[in-house]
């Protein structure tokens, strides 16, 4: 299982929000350069997160973008699964499972897949913001750049 660019760089761009956070509305365009992402593409994922209820736009000259909760109330699993959609290793447990395979109800290596689904969820859903700041600051107790992923 591979994540793509839209849940490394998600995830990447909402941990610079929050440590960020501090200083008010958040542009993308800071985001953006903090990380050396591009500005358009950090567009299109913040609609996502914002559509998902994670973050907030502010609109205006002071503009920009905050979150929608305390960082330790947002799982990384709810970043990733805003941009990604389901993290399931297949199609046939990631929703409405019987309809997805007419293999289904009698398939030996269903149950390899739900338990990676299973594993996948529980740990990424058990990672916060706040845990990334933590570690951010855990490894950089001396370094002003912020690169993370």
């Amino acid at each position: 299982m591979k994540l793509s660019t839209k849940g490394r760089y998600g995830v990447k761009a909402m941990l610079d929000l929050a440590l960020h956070s501090s200083e008010g509305n958040i542009s993308l365009k800071s985001i953006a350069e903090r990380q050396e992402l591009s500005e358009n593409y950090l567009e299109q994922l913040f609609a996502s997160l914002r559509k998902a209820g994670l973050v907030k736009s502010i609109r205006g000259a002071q503009g920009g973008y905050i979150l929608s909760d305390k960082p330790d109330k947002i799982s990384v699993g709810s970043v990733l699964r805003a941009l990604e959609g389901s993290l399931a290793p297949v199609s046939c447990v990631s929703g409405d499972n019987e309809s997805s395979c007419d293999r289904y109800g009698f398939c030996v290596t269903k149950m390899i897949w739900e338990k990676m689904m299973n594993g996948v969820n529980e740990v990424v859903d058990s990672i916060s913001l706040q845990d990334l700041i933590n570690e951010y600051h855990r490894l950089n107790k001396n370094d002003d750049i912020m690169y993370f992923i």
